[in-house]
C-alpha cells in the first residue's frame, strides 16, 4: 500500500491568514500557502496552548479550501514554547506513534510556522534520522520572485556546509591557497549568484531602468576594472558599489567606503595614500592610507567629484599602474585595489570648468552605472515603501500599515531626496502617528511638495464650495485624461487609474446618456 503523503507542522500566529502591510489586504499564511503549492493526503497540525485559536481557524480554513484533505490536530502541552527539551520530548512521543502506524511514512515537515526553537527541533529530528522526512520552508509572498519560489526544500543531508567567517556578513568559504590575484595565504570568497547578492543586500526594484543598472553592475563586477556610478543623492550608489564588490570574488569584508566630500582638501592626499612621520608639520607618526588598507579588496570613493585637483592627479597614477606613494616615502608600494567611484555631480559640466580631470574621468569610466531617480521608477515606490515599513515595524511595539491612498500619494510624490527621503518620511510618520493604518494625510512629507503630488493642488474651501461637485469633476477629468493618454483604450485607462474596466465603461455610458439629454 502506497504511504500517505503527510504534512507535519506547528501552527503559528500568521496562520491561517496574515494581515498585509496594505490596509484591507489579507493573504494566506504559511500552511495554506504550502497546501496551495503541494499535494498531500493528510495534514497533522501540532497545537500548543498559545495557538489554540489559530489552530481551530486553520483547521476550518483547510476544510473549506481543501475539502478532500484529512486533517488531524495533535496537542502538545507546552508551558514554554521555547523549551527545547519539552518540544523534543513531545514531538518524539507523537512521531513514535506515527511511525508505528506506517513504518515508512512519506512525510514533509514545514519549518515556517511556530517558534525558532520548534524549527530547530524539526531539523535535529530529521538530520538524526529519527523521522524520515523532507523539510520545506515557505517564503512570505513579498519575498517571492521567479528566482526565489514560494516553497523551498531544505537538504539537511548535505555532507558539507560553508564556513561562517566573523565579519564577512554571510556564508562563504575561505580558500587559503592562491588568493584572488595569486598571493599565497589570502582569502578568496566564493562567487555568489547575482540574484542571491541582490537579495542579501536587500535591493528592491524591478523597474526596467533599475533592472538595467543591476544587470550592468553584475556584468562589470568580475572584471576588476574601475566603475563609475552616477546618480542623485539618495539613489543608493553605495548599495550598488557593495553589489559590485560582493560579486567580484574579493573578500566580502574588505570593502572600504570613503566619503571624499567629507575630507578636508588639505588632508585628502594623506588620508587616501598615507604619509610618513615627519613628512609635513603635524605628521607625528606614520599613517596608512585608505588604498593600502583596502589592498586586495574594493575602495569605494563616494562624492569623487569633490576631490581637489592635486589629489585627482595622484589618484590617476594609482589607477594606471597600481603604485601608491605615501607622502614623504622614499619609494612607492604596489597595491591591488578595485576602485568603485560615485558622484551626484554632472561631470560633463565639471570637466570643462576645470573642476574634474578629463583623463581621470576616462580612467574611471571603464564601466558606468547610471541610477535613476526614484520619481523615474514610480512602479518601484510601493514595493520600496512596504519593504521599508516592514523593517521599521521590527522596531515598533505596534506595527503600522499603509492605506491604498497612502501608497498612491507616495507613488505620485516627486521625491527630491529619493529613497533616503522615502525612508525618512515612513520612519517619521510611523513613529509619530498613533493610528494603526497610515492614511494619505498621515504621511509627514516635509520636503518641497511637487506639482505631481495630488494633494498640492487641492482648492481651499470657500463659501458655496461643494465637495461632491469637486470630486465629480475631478473624477471626470482624470478619466478623460486617462482615456486620452491611452487613445481610448478602456482597459489601459483603467490600469492607469487603478480602477476596473467596468468603472470606465460605466462612466462612458453615463456621459453618453448625459450628452443625449
Amino acid at each position: 500500500m502506497k504511504p500517505k503523503k503527510t504534512l507535519l507542522t506547528f501552527v503559528g500566529f500568521h496562520d491561517p491568514y496574515s494581515i498585509g502591510l496594505v490596509e484591507g489586504e489579507e493573504q494566506p499564511g504559511p500552511i495554506l500557502s504550502l497546501l496551495g503549492e503541494r499535494a498531500f493526503d493528510r495534514v497533522i497540525l501540532f497545537d500548543t496552548p498559545q495557538t489554540g485559536s489559530q489552530t481551530a481557524a486553520t483547521h476550518e480554513a483547510i476544510g473549506a479550501r481543501f475539502p478532500d484533505l484529512h486533517v488531524e490536530v495533535r496537542d502538545i502541552p507546552l508551558e514554554d514554547p521555547i523549551d527545547y527539551l519539552a518540544i523534543l520530548g513531545n514531538l518524539r512521543t507523537h512521531l513514535r506513534g506515527l511511525c508505528s502506524e506506517d513504518p515508512q511514512p512519506d512525510c514533509t515537515i514545514s519549518v515556517t510556522s511556530g517558534t525558532p526553537q520548534m524549527h530547530a527541533c524539526w531539523f535535529l529530528l530529521a538530520a538524526a534520522g529519527e523521522i524520515p522526512a523532507r523539510i520545506v520552508n515557505v517564503r512570505p509572498p513579498r519575498y517571492v520572485t521567479q528566482e526565489r519560489p514560494l516553497v523551498t526544500e531544505v537538504d539537511v543531508g548535505r555532507p558539507e556546509f560553508p564556513q561562517v567567517r566573523a565579519g564577512a556578513g554571510w556564508l562563504a568559504e575561505d580558500v587559503m591557497e592562491g588568493g584572488p590575484h595569486g598571493e599565497p595565504g589570502s582569502a578568496v570568497d566564493e562567487l555568489i549568484d547575482p540574484v542571491e547578492a541582490i537579495r542579501k543586500l536587500k535591493i528592491v526594484g524591478d523597474h526596467p531602468r533599475m533592472r538595467r543598472a543591476l544587470e550592468i553592475a553584475s556584468a562589470l563586477a568580475p572584471s576588476g576594472a574601475p566603475v563609475l556610478i552616477l546618480g542623485q543623492t539618495g539613489t543608493g550608489k553605495e548599495l550598488i558599489a557593495r553589489l559590485v564588490h560582493l560579486l567580484s570574488g574579493r573578500p566580502h569584508e574588505r570593502f572600504l567606503p570613503v566619503n571624499c566630500g567629507a575630507i578636508p582638501k588639505e588632508l585628502a592626499e594623506s588620508l587616501l595614500f598615507g604619509h610618513k612621520k615627519g613628512a609635513f608639520t603635524g605628521a607625528h607618526q606614520d599613517q596608512v592610507g585608505k588604498f593600502i588598507q583596502a589592498d586586495g579588496g574594493t575602495l569605494f570613493l563616494d562624492d569623487i567629484g569633490e576631490l581637489p585637483a592635486s589629489t585627482q592627479a595622484k589618484l590617476l597614477r594609482v589607477l594606471q599602474d597600481g603604485q601608491v606613494e605615501p607622502i614623504g616615502a622614499a619609494q612607492s608600494q604596489q597595491v591591488d585595489v578595485r576602485v568603485v567611484a560615485a558622484t551626484n555631480r554632472d561631470l560633463g559640466v565639471a570637466i570643462p570648468a576645470g573642476d574634474f580631470r578629463e583623463d581621470l574621468y576616462y580612467r574611471l569610466a571603464v564601466g558606468v552605472i547610471e541610477l535613476p531617480a526614484l520619481r523615474e521608477r514610480p512602479s518601484d515606490i510601493p514595493k520600496l515603501a512596504l519593504h521599508v515599513l516592514d523593517r521599521i515595524n521590527g522596531t515598533l511595539r505596534y506595527p503600522k500599515r499603509l492605506s491604498v491612498e497612502a501608497l498612491q500619494r507616495l507613488q505620485t510624490h516627486s521625491w527630491p531626496g529619493n529613497v533616503r527621503a522615502l525612508e525618512n518620511v515612513l520612519e517619521r510618520s510611523a513613529r509619530l502617528c498613533r493610528k494603526a493604518v497610515l492614511d494619505a494625510d498621515d504621511l509627514l512629507i516635509d520636503d518641497p511638495v511637487s506639482r505631481e503630488d495630488p494633494l498640492s493642488g487641492l482648492p481651499a474651501p470657500y463659501e458655496g464650495f461643494s465637495l461632491e461637485d469637486f470630486l465629480r469633476q475631478a473624477r471626470k477629468h482624470l478619466l478623460l485624461e486617462a482615456l486620452d493618454q491611452t487613445d481610448g483604450n478602456q482597459s489601459a485607462a483603467a490600469r492607469l487609474l487603478g480602477v476596473s474596466p467596468q468603472a470606465v465603461h460605466k462612466f462612458l455610458k453615463t456621459s453618453e446618456a448625459e450628452g443625449a439629454d
